[in-house]
Formats: C-alpha cells, sequence, structure tokens
C-alpha cells in the first residue's frame, strides 16, 4: 500500500496444526518510477492478531537504529507517524483488519486464500 506507507504481511504456518502468526502492517518508504517500485522497511508496525487489540512490534529495533543513526530522522518520524495514524484507524474499526481494509478501499479477502 505504497500511498499509506504501508507492507502488509501474513506468516502462514507450514503445518495445518501450528498457529497462526498475526498479520503484520510495517511501515516503509517507497520509492517507485515507471517501472519499478522500491522500498526500505523503516523497523516499525503493527501486529493485527484479529480478534484482539493491535500492538506496536519491532519497536526495540527502531529504536536502535534510531540511537545508531541508521535510520535517517525523516525516515523516523515518518514511521512514528505512519503506525500511530493507522493504530488509531484500526481502533475506529475494533481492530478488524479486513474492515479497515475496505475502508481503505481494498476489497479482496485477507488473508487470501
Amino acid at each position: 500500500m505504497p500511498e499509506l506507507g504501508l507492507r502488509l504481511t501474513t506468516y502462514r504456518p507450514r503445518s495445518r496444526h501450528a498457529r497462526s502468526s498475526p498479520s503484520v502492517l510495517s511501515a516503509v518508504r517507497v520509492e517507485r518510477d515507471h517501472r519499478h517500485w522500491q522500498t526500505t522497511d523503516l523497523l516499525l508496525g503493527l501486529a493485527v492478531p484479529g480478534g484482539t487489540t493491535a500492538r506496536i512490534v519491532r519497536s526495540e529495533d527502531f529504536a536502535a537504529a534510531v540511537a545508531g543513526r541508521v535510520l535517517r530522522p525523516g525516515d523516523a518520524d515518518q514511521a512514528l507517524r505512519t503506525v500511530h495514524r493507522t493504530l488509531e484507524e484500526l481502533s475506529n474499526v475494533n481492530h478488524n483488519l479486513t474492515s479497515w481494509l475496505t475502508w481503505q478501499g481494498i476489497y479482496d479477502a485477507w488473508p487470501p486464500l
């Protein structure tokens, strides 16, 4: 979702008996031209487990990257704003990822079948 500065990832268990992991919305910087997209992970995201409250993840990696000046100040600010805006939007739809995606104009089933 380049216009939102987010990447949506779901992890599927290899075994049908294994627990499924929550979907993750990661803050990213997207650079695109007419043929290619390049994303840079901004090391901050939201785990959206479904049925429970979304939570901020990878904050330790983010803090270390900011402290070590690996992450530019503009990127760090973008990541914080993106994650907090998204968390607020998710809370408005009771942390339901499918409802949030629909509100964003994305109508495909999630997770994909």
